[in-house]
């Protein structure tokens, strides 16, 4: 296991620099770029490299057209599809794009669709592309002529070298097959390398051999005509491997991108946070302070919702647990095959959450840190028990008779439907990060806790004390 890994420090010594500052007067070309740029979220912690920017928690035509007439070139979706079947995947994909080509249509605009996936390879891929491509070219006069993928998300320690995308641990870079993520039940993969991770998720329709692949060596040496090229030659919705390390090599592949894209050139992109926050020409901003971020005065505790379980969310647990500063209560979930015993604990859960968070103290709430296990060939089945489960955690903050100082959630589906269904956000704006790859979203004027700050921890980002730290900034002084 992990023979593959490979130490960062001499990984990245390998890898040529290139001059910043010639990079960002090329990214003035971005400005180019005359499309609304459409993000679709499959979970909201794809928001964690931008700020002042709009989130949909709908894709309603209605929410969809307000996007289009924002003055802002992007705003996103979430679709919250990581946490769908398959075949409702594909219904609100078909929904969403039949939607995006009305909307542009009333709005006389042309567009761009990014598919934010996840940095670690998992998601409905190659469905949700492919079902855009199909729905929006049957319902107008646009073609996709290929598809770029370009996982790279510096911020979660996610680079693609030599077609090869890794998952930093510490200070080794692991081959993404050789992870956690790539054992994932729903959404498991065994190749590292993009060209034939792409094909094994396309079973065979795409052949690896057939991409085009943009090297750190091209992009380094700022071939950006040849790169051009490249893109100009792609047809056929042929897939685009793009190996990136640092935000220069998406700046320098954007450039070269626009260009062709002027030229005629149309893609469709599945891609992690880092692209989103360089087409969409998103300034950097510091991280958010704790003034910043509690509006208001009160005596009241704060919340934190703990869903996830990758290795990650469950080490920022333990380290939480060190903290003076939290109150914590397990959620048994397993009871959920006993439905009468599930809702007395729920009850349980919520009545103690209430008391505490009005006695001025924070609380953690937790999922029992145990898998649910039904056994080999029983995905679909587990899938519709944890959207149960996942109904419970969310309930949690339906039922908050307290406004909390603040809400933390952990993990990008509970993040998701806490934000949805419990906190009845429609659309929020995306204040800026609490932590590198954590973002914070200021709840809306229509949602049950109006400008409240949302912290949207996803699970697998952040160090071992990031939970907590986070936790005691916001702790109340």
């Amino acid at each position: 296991m992990n023979s593959n890994k490979r130490l960062v420090e001499e990984v990245f010594s390998k890898i040529p620099s290139v001059d910043t500052t010639i990079v960002n007067e090329m990214t003035k070309e971005l400005k180019n770029l005359n499309k609304k740029i459409i993000v679709l979220d499959d979970d909201p912690t794809g928001v964690q490299t931008v700020h002042g920017i709009s989130v949909y928690t709908d894709w309603s035509l209605d929410s969809i057209d307000k996007g289009f007439k924002e003055d802002n070139s992007m705003f996103f979706i979430l679709t919250n599809s990581r946490g769908f079947t398959a075949d409702e995947t594909k219904k609100a994909h078909q929904e969403i794009a039949a939607n995006i080509v009305e909307a542009a249509k009333r709005n006389n605009r042309d567009f761009t669709i990014i598919s934010r996936g996840d940095s670690t390879l998992r998601g409905h891929y190659p469905l949700e592309t492919k079902i855009l491509k199909e729905t929006v070219e049957s319902n107008s006069d646009t073609r996709f002529d290929g598809e770029v993928i370009l996982p790279f998300f510096k911020e979660g320690g996610r680079f693609t070298i030599d077609n090869i995308h890794y998952v930093q641990y510490d200070e080794y870079l692991v081959p993404a097959g050789e992870t956690e993520f790539a054992k994932d039940r729903t959404f498991g993969y065994t190749k590292s390398n993009l060209g034939e991770w792409a094909e094994e998720k396309s079973q065979g329709e795409y052949k690896a051999e057939n991409m085009t692949y943009i090297s750190l060596e091209s992009l380094r040496s700022l071939d950006i005509e040849i790169i051009e090229q490249q893109l100009l030659k792609i047809e056929n919705f042929n897939k685009v491997i793009v190996n990136a390390v640092d935000y220069e090599d998406v700046k320098i592949f954007t450039v070269a991108l626009i260009r062709a894209m002027n030229k005629g050139k149309n893609f469709m992109f599945r891609s992690a946070a880092a692209l989103t926050k360089v087409i969409g020409g998103v300034s950097d901003k510091p991280l958010l302070t704790r003034e910043e971020l509690m509006s208001e005065d009160t005596n009241n505790g704060g919340l934190v919702i703990i869903g996830s379980h990758v290795k990650k969310t469950t080490e920022q647990f333990e380290e939480l647990k060190k903290s003076d500063a939290v109150e914590f209560i397990e959620f048994n979930v397993h009871l959920v095959l006993e439905p009468e015993k599930f809702e007395k604990e729920l009850e349980r859960v919520v009545e103690t959450m209430n008391q505490l968070i009005t006695d001025g103290k924070n609380v953690a709430v937790y999922t029992r840190r145990e898998r649910l296990d039904l056994g080999e060939g029983k995905k679909e089945e587990e899938l519709k028990l944890s959207v149960k489960i996942s109904d419970a955690v969310t309930s949690i903050v339906k039922r908050l008779e307290v406004r909390p100082s603040f809400i933390i959630a952990k993990g990008g589906i509970t993040s998701s439907d806490i934000g949805t269904k419990g906190l009845e956000v429609q659309r929020a704006t995306v204040a800026g990060q609490i932590r590198p790859g954590i973002p914070v979203w200021t709840t809306g004027s229509e949602s049950k806790f109006p400008g409240i700050s949302y912290v949207i921890f996803p699970g697998n980002v952040g160090t071992k004390t990031d939970l907590k730290e986070v936790v005691e900034m916001l702790n109340k002084k």
